[in-house]
């Protein structure tokens, strides 16, 4: 199949970044309230969390899901896959990253194209067979040349940023005097933060059910067997029901990032990140007919 750019997909990412630029300014204000500081210390402040994000994102979002970068010694079928499919692609060969958890997943991050990283679980590997891990890898690697990954990466670690500064503003401002200018501002810096949080969920969520769409015609194009990622969903929605929900919850609140959203979490439940994994296949299986008429 021909990949073709989907203007779609570009625009609700511009949209997005747009938006998210503004919560910057917000977040760097509310932040600049609590210290008290002035335009010097709301340009320091939003200048460092832009640069942590540019060049640190990757790592950041890697860490906290406690994936570890492997080498191709270590797991030389995974990197030959990767390697072929990027090729595939034109890209140039992600990071691979390896997560030490049953639940079968798999996500991308990164800033570009040069600095993305994929990264499965060991519950994946044991999962798939190779045509349906091949389908998941040239999903994620369409995310990768979509450049959707650098826009969610983004926004998850703005949210969290904002999501830690609610959690722990209140403690750490707790030993100001009520009433007085400090403790306002901590209070408008917490009310900002959660703000910001809820807003860059929202904005995830909106471009996550499109991009996930995108990024399964992505794979079909990129590996030209929709049929394969159609199976993979398959076998990874049956693999996570099987998982206990306290097994589950750890991880469900990265859930715009995985290829198969996780049922656990307050947030999990109330709010899909992913379109229904039936409309997924059937798109894919539309896709197999067609390829087959071709």
């Amino acid at each position: 199949m021909e990949w073709k750019p989907d203007w779609g997909l570009r625009g609700r990412m511009f949209v997005t970044m747009f938006l998210l630029f503004l919560l910057y300014i917000v977040f760097a204000g509310g932040i600049t309230a609590y210290t008290g500081g002035g335009p010097l210390i709301f340009a320091v402040i939003f200048g460092g969390f832009s640069i942590v994000q540019y060049y640190f994102s990757d790592t950041l979002t890697l860490k906290s899901m406690g994936a570890k970068t492997v080498s191709a010694e270590e797991y030389p079928e995974l990197h030959r896959s990767i390697e072929r499919l990027a090729q595939q692609a034109d890209l140039p060969k992600p990071k691979v990253a390896v997560v030490d958890e049953n639940v079968p997943n798999a996500f991308a991050t990164g800033r570009n194209q040069k600095n993305a990283a994929v990264a499965v679980t060991t519950g994946l590997l044991r999962t798939l067979d190779r045509d349906e891990l091949e389908g998941v890898l040239a999903h994620e690697l369409a995310h990768v040349k979509n450049r959707d990954m650098m826009v969610m990466t983004f926004a998850s670690l703005l949210g969290t940023i904002a999501f830690m500064f609610v959690r722990w503003g209140a403690f750490f401002g707790g030993g100001r005097g009520r009433g007085n200018r400090g403790g306002g501002g901590i209070v408008v810096a917490i009310l900002i933060s959660l703000v910001v949080w809820i807003v860059s969920y929202f904005l995830m969520r909106a471009l996550s059910r499109y991009r996930e769409y995108a990024a399964d015609r992505g794979a079909a194009a990129i590996t030209g067997n929709p049929g394969a990622l159609a199976s993979a969903l398959v076998s990874i929605s049956d693999g996570v029901a099987k998982i206990p929900d306290s097994d589950l919850r750890d991880e469900a609140e990265m859930n715009a990032f995985f290829i198969i959203p996780l049922k656990s979490g307050v947030v999990g439940r109330l709010f899909s990140t992913h379109p229904p994994t039936e409309k997924r296949i059937e798109q894919l299986q539309q896709l197999e007919r067609e390829l087959e008429r071709a």
